[in-house]
């Protein structure tokens, strides 16, 4: 159980805190232990409190709960210093991304800018220099001397830093993530598999280098059969020598007809012949 004092200050947090009014029950239901009527009685003294002329603020009891404004008293000067504030600033995602770069690697070029994001940020730099969030830091001494861009005084005020070294590493965007997501952040971590560990994809890479060296295997018996083949070729080349024998034998078989004696072609070779020898005789 809380003390008078530590009640009292826990009550004016949750109501200051609370970007709509808060109920005595929603109260009573975040401060476990505290009975209502204690509770009540505490709240009560916070409105009378609040009441005083030294504050400029009291707490209202309005719809739906209690919430803290300002009074009507001092309400012209508020109202002027509200309006001569700025508008939210509002940043689209490509323009959160570039700005990121800007404030983790600067000075930075634009080409390199573009070669991080894989998109054309030229307009999206135009923008942020709109805002005050980026200014020109010189040139590079490279080729062409690109205008080099880095992050100003009012994006550290308005990120609440003190100065760039106060950025969040990347192992703390991690434990942000881990705490924000919990077993979600477990799940996308083992899907992303960032560090390189065998994912449910990487056993079929084996089984693919396993075929690759099969078809190695098989082109060496190829070629080895290749050269039986051209063993057999060279024995084919006989058999046209052997076919080449077969018109001696045929060579030979013409006296056979000679010696049938009766064939007309040989006939007439031999008439030559003995009309040659006929002159002779004659």
């Amino acid at each position: 159980m809380l003390s008078d004092e530590a009640l009292k200050a826990v009550i004016e947090a949750i109501i200051y805190v609370a970007p709509e009014p808060v109920s005595l029950d929603a109260i009573v239901k975040t401060l476990e232990g505290e009975e209502r009527d204690r509770v009540r009685a505490k709240l009560e003294e916070l409105l009378a409190d609040y009441e005083q002329p030294q504050h400029g603020i009291q707490i209202r009891p309005v719809p739906g709960g209690y919430k803290f404004s300002s009074k009507a008293a001092h309400h012209d000067v508020p109202r002027q210093y509200v309006k001569s504030l700025k508008p939210a600033l509002r940043l689209s995602k490509p323009a959160l991304e570039t700005l990121a770069v800007i404030a983790y690697r600067q000075p930075v070029t634009v080409p390199e800018i573009n070669e991080i994001r894989g998109v054309d940020c030229g307009g999206v730099i135009h923008t942020l220099m709109e805002r005050k969030l980026v200014v020109t830091s010189g040139r590079k001494n490279v080729v062409g001397r690109p205008i080099l861009y880095r992050t100003s005084r009012d994006f550290l005020v308005h990120f609440g830093l003190k100065d760039v070294g106060e950025l969040p590493s990347l192992k703390e965007f991690e434990e942000l993530a881990r705490q924000a997501m919990g077993p979600e952040w477990a799940a996308a971590e083992v899907a992303l598999n960032p560090r390189g560990e065998p994912a449910p994809a990487s056993p079929p890479a084996p089984g693919e280098e396993g075929p690759e060296p099969a078809p190695v295997v098989e082109v060496a018996p190829a070629s080895e059969a290749g050269s039986p083949e051209a063993a057999p070729a060279e024995e084919a080349t006989p058999e046209p020598a052997a076919a080449n024998p077969e018109p001696a034998p045929v060579g030979e078989a013409t006296p056979e007809p000679e010696a049938g004696s009766q064939e007309a072609t040989p006939a007439e070779g031999a008439t030559s012949e003995v009309g040659a020898d006929n002159p002779e005789e004659v």
